[in-house]
């Protein structure tokens, strides 16, 4: 059985939905939320869902090897980043090489980077008048959003849509494929 597990900053609805995903799988279950915000719904919804969770600091995420230890412990086959919105430090790609995957609102190269996250990336598409967007599923590297495509799905953006309307059409497209990629990668 392949081991997930995910780190998430927010509500945590992709998060859930793979939990939901895994739940009666019998290739790969998610056996673990590791949060950066003690205050996130995510924590709220691994305990609603029996997942473990635990929530940790800058310190034990860039400056000791505390989460890094969790994660050994834990040996995931496969670390999903859900909405997690720090910068990954080198020594957890380096001991998890080609195992870190992000979920990036923006058809990268477009709208990555630092600070491009959530609505700012929505209302930068707004503003700059695109008429398509959608998701990119993409290795971790050391950093933000330049890490190796893996998967890209595009929607369309009208005239007339808010940030809002684009953050709804990016939602059912990461509800849709994120857990099958996932799926897919765990297979290989």
């Amino acid at each position: 059985m392949k081991r997930i597990v995910i780190f998430a900053s927010g509500s945590g609805s992709n998060a859930e939905n793979l939990i939901k995903f895994f739940h009666n799988s019998d290739n790969a279950s998610v056996i673990q939320i590791l949060c950066n915000n003690p205050h996130a719904k995510v924590l709220d919804r691994a305990k609603r869902l029996n997942i473990s969770a635990l929530s940790f600091n800058k310190v034990a995420f860039t400056k000791t090897e505390d989460v890094l230890n969790i994660l050994k412990a834990s040996q995931p086959d496969l670390i999903v980043l859900a909405g997690f919105l720090w910068k990954f430090p080198e020594n957890i790609l380096n001991a998890f090489p080609n195992k870190v995957i992000n979920v990036h609102p923006a058809l990268l190269p477009k709208y990555g980077g630092k600070g491009m996250y959530g609505k700012h990336v929505h209302k930068a598409i707004v503003a700059n008048n695109e008429t398509k967007t959608g998701i990119t599923i993409h290795y971790v590297n050391e950093n933000y959003d330049e890490g190796a495509i893996i998967f890209q799905a595009e929607c369309d953006v009208i005239p007339n849509d808010t940030a809002d309307d684009v953050a709804a059409k990016i939602h059912e497209l990461e509800m849709e494929h994120f857990p099958k990629v996932v799926e897919k990668l765990l297979r290989k």
